[in-house]
């Protein structure tokens, strides 16, 4: 497999489809594939198992995984309401949506003001209020709609009313910090590891949405991610959690942890584990207008498409390729990041899915 990976990946920098790449694989907790090609951007250096990566959505599954660890820990539970514990978020008739529902993209709120600016996403405070102060799309738990951007801050700003720590702090705690992986998996980047992330280099022009569409009011267009906005300092260093900024082996082995394969580090039970992955809501996406079907904030998709029973895969995928993921039945934990933003391309991970398929069994 260590060796399948490598030459797909060279092979990708190569022909010039990719820039930078990186691979983790942990098989049973134990690293067997630590992969890396190409450079950290135009000229850079070439990337090492240490570089971090902007990573887009797939930090939305390192966001749901400080969510069960403190439902874990007992600081909350999924029926516990947002507004029991934020009680501005009760307007517009809001005050019954739980912390399930803003797992599963049920809440309602997707939405945000045509004219948000980088400048908007970079001050919570502002983006709580937005969000509080919301009509709901739909009522909230009947339907669902993927919540791009807003996803990250409903989650924190619960956490954060519910134990008094920032989603990041959460983050570190309970997460990062016992996992021995503090440096490597980030919301907000500390500004002295800044020089470590890559530059992400502009793919093919992305498909901007209708204006006035679902998808154009759910990310307005000054804050629709593409290399220049994954690349700017403030986005970089601000707490975002809808996106996050990581590298392969640091979240591959948080993924390894949630399957209880890191000795001395228990992050849930074996039963929220099994919750945690299981499909739980399907139906038309409100935001992007086609069937989807959510485990409980993980996407259930299985990278390469090697059939895994449903309920067994569980992970996400950022819009710009990267994607990290694990499989219970396998004892398979996989990253894959890239820094060829090219919105909707899974080459990578794909190829990467397959190889591993192919060889866990």
């Amino acid at each position: 497999m260590r060796e399948r990976i490598q030459r797909a990946i060279d092979d990708m920098v190569a022909g010039g489809s990719e820039t930078g790449l990186q691979v983790a694989v942990l098989k049973d907790g134990e690293a067997v594939v630590d992969a890396t090609a190409g450079r950290t951007g135009p000229g850079g250096p070439p990337v090492t198992p240490a570089t971090l990566f902007y990573a887009a959505s797939t930090g939305k599954g390192v966001a749901v995984t400080v969510a069960h660890v403190a439902v874990e820990r007992g600081f909350l539970g999924y029926d516990t309401r947002v507004a029991a514990v934020w009680p501005e978020f009760a307007a517009h008739g809001k005050g019954r949506v739980t912390l399930r529902e803003v797992l599963l993209h049920t809440a309602g709120v997707p939405g945000l003001p045509p004219d948000l600016t980088v400048e908007d996403m970079c001050d919570w405070d502002r983006m709580c209020s937005l969000i509080a102060a919301a009509p709901p799309w739909w009522t909230p738990g009947t339907k669902t709609g993927y919540h791009a951007q807003t996803f990250g801050y409903l989650l924190g700003e619960t956490l954060r009313r519910a134990t008094g720590w920032t989603l990041s702090t959460l983050l570190r705690e309970e997460v990062t910090g016992p996992l021995g992986i503090a440096d490597e998996v980030h919301f907000g980047v500390p500004e002295n590891l800044l020089p470590r992330v890559a530059t992400q280099v502009p793919g093919p022009a992305p498909q901007r949405p209708e204006p006035g569409s679902p998808p154009a009011r759910a990310t307005p267009p000054a804050v629709m991610p593409d290399a220049a906005y994954a690349n700017r300092r403030d986005v970089l260093t601000s707490d975002i959690p809808s996106a996050g900024t990581m590298s392969a082996r640091g979240v591959a082995r948080m993924y390894a942890a949630l399957l209880g394969h890191i000795p001395g580090v228990t992050l849930v039970s074996p039963a929220r584990r099994d919750l945690m992955a299981t499909p739980t809501f399907s139906g038309i996406d409100q935001v992007m207008g086609f069937p989807t079907t959510w485990a409980y904030g993980y996407s259930p998709y299985r990278p390469g498409g090697v059939g895994s029973r449903p309920g067994s895969t569980f992970g996400m995928i950022g819009s710009n390729g990267s994607a990290a993921w694990a499989d219970i039945d396998t004892g398979m934990a996989v990253a894959v990041m890239r820094n060829r933003f090219a919105a909707g391309d899974l080459t990578a991970v794909e190829t990467v899915g397959r190889i591993v398929a192919e060889g866990s069994g």
